[in-house]
């Protein structure tokens, strides 16, 4: 049996997309796209202007490809994985449950409080 080749999915990109886009990149050439709310700089980058027309498709439910993580695997730096340590740990094990800041403060107030205890034994 001969392996059949697939075709592509179509377009990765939306019309809505490409229509963002270009009015970014119109903007940005008659020099008055700029990169935020308020007092921000103008857009000079071709590549940022691509970037806030993908970002306004984005938020317009436009069919554009999720964003690409910016995070390096350790595989691919082919560095190895760190041990964790036990505070690390609880922030992470907080934070999938939604309650970090609390946990923070929690820490921090009773290293506070040992930190204090000892104070006070050593002054004795």
């Amino acid at each position: 049996m001969a392996a059949t080749k697939r075709k592509s999915s179509g377009r990765k990109y939306g019309k809505a997309a490409s229509k963002s886009v270009k009015r970014a990149m119109h903007k940005r050439k008659a020099g008055t796209l700029k990169s935020g709310k308020g007092r921000h700089p103008k857009v000079k980058s071709r590549e940022q202007a691509i970037a806030i027309g993908l970002s306004e498709a984005r938020e317009a439910g436009a069919k554009v490809p999720r964003k690409r993580s910016t995070k390096k695997s350790s595989a691919k730096k082919g560095g190895a994985k760190k041990g964790g340590s036990k505070r690390s740990s609880a922030r992470k094990s907080a934070a999938k449950k939604g309650g970090r800041a609390s946990a923070a403060k929690r820490q921090s107030r009773s290293r506070a409080a040992k930190k204090g205890a000892r104070k006070r034994a050593a002054s004795r």
